[in-house]
């Protein structure tokens, strides 16, 4: 196992210490479970497209259904 040093501020080496006592494990444990969890995460997240990602969001502004069509949409675009 290799080993990491790091600086924490205080209130996250507080914090760090009260999850340690509540899950009965190291620090060290409890960094090592967090950080797994969080780099599994990463990858799951980068398997799905964008439209995965925010597809609760596709399709809910309201407005034209297609502005590349209707020149008049763009008039004073930029300006």
């Amino acid at each position: 196992m290799k080993t990491l040093c790091l600086k924490l501020p205080e209130a996250t080496a507080a914090r760090l210490a009260a999850a340690a006592r509540k899950r009965s494990q190291s620090k060290s444990a409890v960094v090592r479970a967090i950080l797994d969890e969080c780099l599994t995460e990463g990858e799951a997240a980068a398997e799905g497209s964008c439209l995965d990602v925010a597809a609760d969001l596709a399709g809910c502004v309201a407005g034209p259904r297609d502005l590349s069509t209707k020149k008049s949409h763009m008039q004073g675009y930029g300006q």
